[in-house]
């Protein structure tokens, strides 16, 4: 009978003359849907992926397959999933997930990101792409990498979706900052399907720059949201009393530096679009997502009208208590603002499906020192990274996005 084998199958190598193991690794790609060989083996002694096409001193050590994946590997019918799952991706499906990530939010809808995918070794790379930058709202690149992370979130959940494991390395190459991140399809899905259970809420996700109502969050919800950013080791707070003021009154003082600010002024005209822009619309926020403006009420909004009337744009009474949540970490490094981004998109996905509508509040984070002031300092909270409005209200209007062939370079 020839050999056939599982993605998460170990390909062990004997030695001829002993029958001892001479090396081992983990069988990452298959090249024929019936898991004959070759292979794309990760050697466990050098973690390199190589194509193997095994020897007679070569066998299959079966991984977690049971008895569905022994029928498999008999011949016989296997579960839809795991026939899907051990399938290399077609060309389709890789531009169909990448277009999952690209559903992510970023500031001013600047889409700072790309990906390339390689077949061979069946693995994603994330990079930032410098085109979306923005050198005024963010000379340190952190709103960079947090918009790169939730955009990584989202790809994690797509890969779930359908139906692989994948292990996830932040800043893979020191020598390579603008690599963010490598997503490597490893093995069908088991049993957890987490993140998967967030798909639904993956094209659904919209900004909402809309008024909310002043109802009660409640404490499930909450606790499901903390628990959301705790997956992705980042903190999460609800702002209250004393320190929801201190928050709110922050991101007003970033709002009216803003207005004021001839660099950030730029940065906005940039990624902001007029009803008769002639640019393409791919990127930035177009007029139809302004929302209105506010009236009265606390929620602290950003006009990305940049303090300037358009005609027909609507006013409208916001909260007077917003729901603002803040999401912190330990240190302050790149990999802690990949973190934050991975854990924002998480908490908005889960709070997608729990009805729950939000926004970004962003303008205090973008001046140092309105920045550190945002913490509570009777919680523990080290660094600040993010700060997201939260409630029921509208559902956000859907901005634009690159096109795929515009973000995605396939190898072989």
């Amino acid at each position: 009978m020839s050999m056939r084998a599982h993605v998460g199958d170990q390909l062990i190598v004997e030695s001829p003359t002993s029958g001892a193991t001479k090396r081992d690794g983990e069988i990452v790609g298959l090249h024929h849907d019936d898991g004959t060989p070759p292979y794309d083996v990760r050697w466990s002694d050098t973690d390199q992926i190589t194509l193997v096409f095994p020897g007679p001193d070569a066998h299959i050590h079966p991984i977690g397959h049971g008895a569905e994946g022994q029928r498999e590997a008999t011949g016989q019918r296997a579960s839809a999933t795991t026939h899907r799952s051990t399938r290399s991706l077609s060309e389709a499906v890789v531009m169909s997930l990448v277009e999952d990530a690209t559903a992510a939010p970023s500031m001013h809808n600047a889409q700072p990101w790309r990906f390339q995918y390689s077949r061979r070794r069946r693995v994603f790379h994330l990079r930032a792409d410098l085109r979306g930058s923005l050198p005024h709202f963010d000379p340190e690149l952190r709103a960079l990498h947090i918009a790169c992370g939730a955009a990584l979130m989202n790809l994690r959940v797509a890969v779930a979706h359908e139906g692989w494991e994948a292990q996830t390395r932040p800043l893979p190459d020191p020598a390579d900052p603008m690599l963010l991140a490598s997503v490597t399809l490893t093995r069908p899905l088991g049993d957890e399907a987490d993140p998967a259970a967030l798909y639904p809420a993956v094209r659904t996700r919209h900004t909402s720059r809309y008024p909310f109502a002043e109802t009660e969050i409640p404490p499930s919800v909450r606790t499901a949201l903390v628990d959301a950013a705790d997956r992705e080791q980042v903190s999460l707070s609800f702002a209250s009393d004393w320190h929801l003021r201190s928050v709110v009154d922050l991101a007003l003082e970033g709002e009216a530096r803003n207005l004021t600010d001839a660099g950030v002024a730029a940065d906005l005209a940039r990624f902001t679009r007029a009803t008769d822009d002639a640019r393409p619309a791919t990127e930035g926020v177009p007029e139809y997502a302004f929302g209105p403006r506010r009236r009265v009420g606390n929620a602290p909004m950003r006009d990305f009208a940049g303090g300037k009337s358009i005609p027909g744009r609507p006013t409208a009474d916001f909260e007077t208590f917003p729901h603002l949540v803040l999401l912190s970490t330990s240190r302050n490094r790149p990999v802690d603002w990949l973190r934050t981004g991975q854990a924002v998109e998480r908490l908005l996905l889960r709070a997608t499906l729990e009805g729950l509508s939000a926004s970004f509040v962003t303008q205090a984070l973008e001046w140092q020192d309105l920045r550190w002031p945002l913490r509570d300092p009777m919680s523990g909270m080290a660094y600040v990274q993010m700060v997201l409005r939260l409630g029921y209200g509208p559902p956000g209007t859907q901005t634009p996005r690159r096109p795929v062939h515009d973000v995605l370079d396939i190898e072989p």
